[in-house]
């Protein structure tokens, strides 16, 4: 998909009403096809906006170079909504992580943002205070590498 592809996908994520209840993994909408990566619950989604090809067997230096790929089009999308709303800001998954190891509840989507992404860009929407997140699933290296765009009513931890 090209970068204008992903920002109308987000456009569509940021204009739509957030589920009420679980949608389940696949968690599509109209406008951006449901893929398993999707999830969807009480106020937020998270779509899948590209993903690899395919896993790659636990690495190699195909997956490395989708990654690199994808994690470019991260920071250009990246650029393009700090032009739109402002500097983002960056949320990183380790203290999220260690509380969840010590047993703490970490909302929705955040606790499944914090297993999938090191970190995320994330902007919050002046109008109603969504906040709106990017992200590269890349942790696990016997699957595909994914581009993750979240959207979310509720505040990061």
């Amino acid at each position: 998909m090209s970068l204008d592809q992903h920002l109308a996908a987000i456009g569509l994520l940021c204009s739509h009403p957030l589920p009420v209840g679980h949608d389940g993994p696949s968690g599509g909408m109209p406008g951006i096809p449901a893929t398993p990566g999707h999830l969807a619950g009480p106020g937020y989604r998270i779509v899948t906006l590209e993903a690899g090809p395919g896993a790659y067997g636990g690495g190699g230096a195909g997956r490395e170079q989708e990654a690199d790929d994808l994690d470019a089009q991260r920071e250009g999308l990246a650029r393009i909504l700090d032009e739109r709303w402002g500097p983002g800001q960056t949320w990183g998954t380790l203290t999220p992580a260690v509380r969840l190891a010590r047993g703490e509840e970490i909302p929705e989507p955040w606790a499944a943002l914090t297993h999938l992404v090191d970190q995320l860009r994330l902007w919050q929407c002046a109008t109603d205070g969504r906040w709106i997140g990017l992200g590269l699933a890349d942790r696990d290296g016997t699957d595909e590498v994914r581009l993750l765009a979240a959207v979310t009513d509720i505040d990061p931890p």
